[in-house]
Parts: C-alpha cells; structure tokens; sequence
C-alpha cells in the first residue's frame, strides 16, 4: 500500500494517520465543512472535503468516499470507529472496487453486527453465554414463559443494539409487556431493525473486553483484556489494561474463549470481544466489536503492540509477526475518555468555543487528540475531544500520573468529563478494584462532584494564601535589616 485514506474524524483520524506516516505510506483525510480546519485535515498528506456537517452528508457517504478513492488512486481504506466502520454493504463496496479494506471482511461484520446472529454463530465453538433465549421476540406470553423459566430479574436486548438503546430491565412480570413494547419500539427507531431477545440479567455484572488479531493465514491470537466496567449510561467512560479481577487462569480462558469466537466467523484484522463476568468469576460472550476500539491505548500500552500497524500489515496480506507466547503484560494503563459532557447536568452534550485548550504532558502519559484551542466542539458528531492514558510500572502508579495529568489539562469555553474522571481514580471503590458497571449509580451524583470541587478550590485558596504571606515576608526583611 502507497496511500490510505481514513474514513473518520477527530482524534481517531489523526492517531490512524500517525501510524500510517511511521510506516512511509501517504494519507488522505475527508472532512465535513465543520471540520475544513481540524487537526486530521492539516496533518494529512491530502485531504477532501465530502459534504456539509451532518454525517449523513459526509461521512456516512460510503459511495461519495470510494469514488474519492478512485480519484486519488487510493489503496486501502481505514474505517477507524463509529461511522462506516462496522458497515457490511461498505465493507464489500471496498473490495468491489479493488481497494482494501482495512478490517474484517463483511461476512464477519454482518454476522456481528446482529446479537442473535452471533450467538448462533458462537454456539458451537463452546462459549458460554447467558441464560435466555437466542432468537427475536414479539410474543408477550411466550416471552412471560421464557422469564419465568430462567428467572427474573430479565434483560430485554435490542438484536441490532448497541449504546443502551433498546435495552430495558425488567423485575416483575407485570412489567414485561410494556417493557418490550418500549424496547421493539427504540430499536426500530434506533437500528432499524426491532428485533428483541430475552436474556437472565447479571446484576452486579464487570464489563471484561478481549483484544484479537487475526491474519490471512489462519493464524489468530489475542492481547489479553481490558477493563471497562466504569460506564455513563451503558457507555463507557474509563477503561483500563489488565483487570484486577482476572488471574492468570481465568486469563487464559478468556483469552481462548475470544480466539474462538474469533474463529467462529472467521475473523481477519483487529477485533474485540466483549464479556459479562459476575460477582461468582463466571463469564459470559455478549457481543464483538469488528473494528479498532475506542480504548485500543491501553493494550497498546501494556503488550507494546501498535495495533494500527498489525491492522495494515494483515490487510496487506502479511502473517502476523508474533505469536501468543510473545506477549507479555507490561505495567498497567488507563484510559479516560474526553468527552465534551457536563457531568454536573446528567452529562448533556457540551457545545461551544475551546477558549483555552492545552494538554498535559510528560513521559508514560499519551493524549490521543482531535482538537485544538480556539475550534467549535460541533454538534453534530459524538462529543469526544481525546483520550487521555496513563501508564505506570504498576496500578496505582499509574492512576497517580493520571490524576496529574488530569489536574494538568486545561479546558475553558466547554464543560468535560475531566472532573469527572479525577472523582472515579480518586474513589476507594475504583482504587480498590472493588467495582462493577453500576460505578455511576451507587458511587456518583452531581453533588458529591460539586462537594469535591469546591473542597478543592478551598485548599486552593488556602495554599495561594500561605505562599501570599510567605511572599510578604520576603519582601519585607531586607527592609527590616537595613533599620538594624
């Protein structure tokens, strides 16, 4: 490949473009009118714009970016996330027209993308799953026999779903009927597609993801876990590489497990699968994720693996470099993901001008970024900024860098989750390791971060007091000595 053009924006973009660069191949960016001046735009070799604002006239428009590719004799496409990443008809569009696409092929995506399909498709290969019923659902008396048998409290489960959205929880019978109705109506919405199933709720569920790697060759393996059990609704917010739950046993099965499922639909390039592990260490499939992840950093981070450059190195029909008994865990990461959200408002959206934007710095801290001072936050897209990853010799070393880090980053003009994040690495919960997916709901409310920030801005005050005084002090004994 001599020249990749990345279907994407933002922070993902540009640290897509940055492997890309390292291995001497020329980039092309795309960009909507209210990205012409973003950061991925200037650092691109070449860059085109694809339409107005709304995604639906830009970076959605799977046949406008292929012709692009066409134009500038482009040799591959990188989806990153979101967008047209996990897009089946995209995916096979690509190859049709000669170009690679850089990730899995469609087949896998089609069979993933769908829940119900991926449990079918996992069935054989002995993964286990949660108690419940693998197959779409209508029937409210049917549905009523199926809770009763595995017991309520039930979850209720968009097939197409994803976010939270048509996902609903449900204690007592009397509930079910309206419960499914509500979600067979938010998954059409959503998705398109209204296909619900029923499966046993895990009530004080970890949300415990496995990176894989697979090549041409037949040859897959997998990068160990990550954790991303802190989450504002159903969506994650921190992530973290290893867990602090998982011993090397459970390591082992889950890494097995996630090659397997892998296999299942013949997976080639990165993916993720994703698992529920309960309060008694048992875990359970949920889906895969057939793209490079948001949190991808921290495993990066702690395997010393670039994973955008093994994604271009398999779709440029390569073996795989290394094999599962070279990886090793180095160290511990975090992540924090940047988002533009006031945590004080139920984290709404923030839009508005970055009037002071600077980013930490220093050694072991990376800022995966797509900003810079003085641009809008649009409203149009999803409201991450960048992502901020720490990583240390050990877990607390690295929440301490990160908690600097995070006190170093200086926002003004748009509300972030930064507070946010400092409230959760600074929680005895989180620092324990003593935590689940309901982190938010038992641990965080508005007020306790309000509570925090004006303790802090107190201890502030009181510091900028003493060195005030200190100063006086100074100044006034030269004056003092010159009287004697």
């Amino acid at each position: 490949m001599k020249k990749i053009l990345v279907a994407n924006r933002g922070e993902i973009a540009l640290r897509i473009m940055k492997s890309i660069q390292k291995m001497g191949i020329k980039t092309v960016a795309i960009f909507s009118e209210a990205d012409r001046n973003a950061p991925h735009v200037k650092f691109a070799d070449e860059a085109v714009c694809v339409g107005p604002a709304p995604s639906n006239q830009s970076y959605l428009l799977g046949n406008k970016i292929i012709e692009v590719c066409k134009q500038l004799n482009v040799d591959g496409i990188h989806p990153g996330y979101g967008f047209l990443s996990e897009n089946a008809d995209f995916a096979e569009a690509v190859e049709e027209a000669g170009i690679s696409f850089i990730g899995p092929r469609s087949k896998a995506i089609r069979i993933m993308g769908s829940k119900l399909a991926a449990k079918d498709a996992v069935k054989k290969y002995d993964i286990p799953m949660v108690p419940g019923i693998d197959e779409a659902i209508t029937d409210t008396k049917k549905a009523k026999k199926i809770a009763a048998e595995i017991g309520y409290p039930i979850l209720i489960k968009a097939s197409a779903g994803g976010g939270g959205k048509g996902m609903r929880v449900v204690e007592q019978e009397k509930d079910l009927e309206d419960q499914i109705k509500r979600a067979i109506s938010e998954a059409k919405s959503a998705f398109g597609d209204g296909s619900v199933f029923i499966e046993k709720y895990v009530a004080s569920p970890r949300h415990i993801e496995i990176q894989v790697l697979a090549d041409t060759h037949g040859n897959t393996l997998h990068l160990f876990e990550r954790e991303c059990s802190v989450q504002r609704r159903h969506q994650k917010v921190i992530e973290e590489a290893p867990s602090v739950v998982l011993d090397a046993k459970l390591r082992e099965e889950m890494g097995k497990a996630a090659v397997r499922v892998a296999e299942a639909c013949d997976y080639v390039g990165a993916g993720t699968v994703e698992f529920l592990f309960d309060e008694n260490r048992n875990f359970y499939f949920l889906e895969m994720n057939t793209r490079l992840q948001v949190e991808h950093p921290v495993t990066e981070f702690i395997t010393g693996v670039d994973l955008v450059e093994e994604q271009i190195k398999i779709a440029r029909g390569e073996v795989l470099s290394i094999k599962q008994e070279d990886l090793k865990i180095k160290g511990h990461a975090l992540e924090l993901r940047v988002y533009a959200e006031d945590a004080m408002d139920n984290f709404l959206p923030s839009v508005g001008k970055l009037e002071k934007y600077q980013l930490p710095h220093g050694e072991k801290i990376r800022v995966d970024n797509g900003f810079e001072e003085g641009m809008d936050v649009p409203i149009y897209y999803d409201p991450m900024l960048a992502k901020l990853i720490t990583y240390g010799k050990n877990r607390e070393e690295a929440i301490q860098l990160m908690i600097k880090a995070i006190n170093d980053y200086q926002v003004e003009g748009v509300s972030t989750t930064l507070s946010f994040g400092k409230f959760v690495f600074e929680h005895e919960a989180f620092t324990s390791g003593k935590f689940d997916t309901h982190f938010v709901k038992n641990y965080y409310s508005p007020e306790k971060l309000q509570n925090e920030v004006e303790e802090e801005s107190k201890l502030a005050a009181l510091v900028a007091l003493k060195q005030y005084l200190q100063d006086q002090k100074k100044l006034r004994l030269p004056i003092t000595e010159a009287r004697a």
